[in-house]
């Protein structure tokens, strides 16, 4: 296994016999297929952006490799390729959006948007989100305040795939958090991760190599500890973060629970075990407690706290401190949240986004499918 940062053995994976596509390739085919389900050009615009995110930052399985799922649910029924978004209630920093079933990836753009206006109007704004649907990577979220100079938070809830610490059942999703905080000459600070020990699509990665998963990943049917990529489809459930309870469990559960909270109890969308699941072969839940899938989006004001410029100068302080700390022998230097996904970024930005052959063939059927080119 490759040394360095934990996300280098993710890159490895990903990067294993694969093609190479340039961003702008991706990008006009993404946009197309986006147009060809009813999209307004605003919108696949917006939902084109926010996928080929994961692609350029390294987040491989929450980019184009999902293109088809959104297909199949739009197929399905479940997304609404032009929604009536809209704000359901809110005071003068809150509000609570209805998606109107809309792909998640411009459902949230709305939301973060909405967020920031309050937050550039008194300081802070947070919007819930019900009724809407997978809205890829969090990050990209939280990213959109730092050019206004505020922090960012996004979060979302999502298919229940997560045992709780002692439980054999799946009662949560995987459940990410990323928060994004300006700094001055220091690149900026983006922490982006799923509440569990691996996110779900690292897991489908090792599924298309036939490879089994680190330990502490998965469990069994029986709550059992187990290496098997595919245990998921035998009734087994992702861990949360810390693995077993001896290695902190309870927190990545606690973690993962209060994105739940955030995000579908505070607004009305299902939650727990009841978060429609983003295959569409894997049965809707038989209880629909709320509508949709729920985010939660959140902007801070950096000067309604302190001017601006002085916390950007702490925060490349705080940065180099890090950056300067020392290394353990033999390993590389310590890095900070952003840092793998910002190189990421700038190499495929120049040499192009790898996809494994498998996702290839999956969007040479969508490009078939709606008679265009990959």
């Amino acid at each position: 296994m490759p040394r360095g940062h934990p996300g280098h053995f993710y890159l490895f994976l990903c990067t294993m016999n694969t093609d190479l596509f340039s961003f702008v390739r991706l990008q006009t085919f993404t946009e197309a297929v986006f147009l060809k389900m009813g999209c307004s050009p605003s919108h696949a615009k917006m939902a084109t952006e926010a996928l080929l995110a994961a692609d350029l930052r390294g987040i491989d399985s929450h980019g184009v490799a999902r293109l088809s799922g959104y297909v199949r649910l739009w197929e399905a029924g479940r997304i609404n390729a032009s929604p009536s978004i809209r704000i359901v209630h809110e005071t003068p920093s809150t509000a609570v959006l209805d998606g109107d079933s809309g792909l998640g990836l411009v459902v949230a753009q709305e939301a973060m948007d909405i967020a920031i206006k309050k937050a550039r109007d008194v300081g802070t704004g947070w919007v819930s989100v019900q009724n809407s649907n997978h809205f890829g990577i969090a990050g990209y979220y939280a990213m959109m305040a730092l050019q206004h100079d505020m922090i960012g938070m996004a979060m979302t809830n999502a298919s229940p795939l997560v045992a709780p610490t002692f439980s054999s059942d799946k009662m949560l999703g995987t459940n990410p958090i990323a928060v994004a905080a300006p700094a001055g000459e220091q690149p900026a600070f983006v922490a982006d991760l799923a509440t569990t020990t691996a996110a779900n699509g690292k897991l489908e990665i090792l599924q298309r190599k036939n490879l089994d998963t680190p330990s502490g990943w998965v469990q069994d049917k029986e709550g059992l500890a187990s290496t098997d990529a595919h245990i998921l489809k035998k009734g087994g459930a992702l861990l949360p973060l810390g693995s077993d309870r001896e290695h902190g469990s309870h927190k990545g559960y606690a973690l993962g629970a209060i994105v739940d909270v955030f995000s579908a109890l505070l607004s009305g969308a299902n939650y727990a075990p009841w978060v429609p699941p983003f295959p569409v072969y894997v049965p809707m839940p038989s209880r629909q407690p709320g509508k949709g899938i729920g985010h939660f989006l959140g902007a801070l004001r950096i000067d309604a706290f302190r001017p601006a410029n002085e916390f950007k100068r702490s925060m490349d302080d705080w940065i180099g401190g890090f950056r300067g700390a020392a290394s353990i022998e033999g390993q590389q230097k310590v890095i900070v949240p952003g840092d793998p996904e910002r190189e990421a970024q700038q190499h495929r930005m120049k040499q192009g986004i790898p996809l494994e052959s498998s996702v290839v063939k999956d969007l040479q059927q969508v490009a078939d499918q709606f008679s265009l080119t990959l």
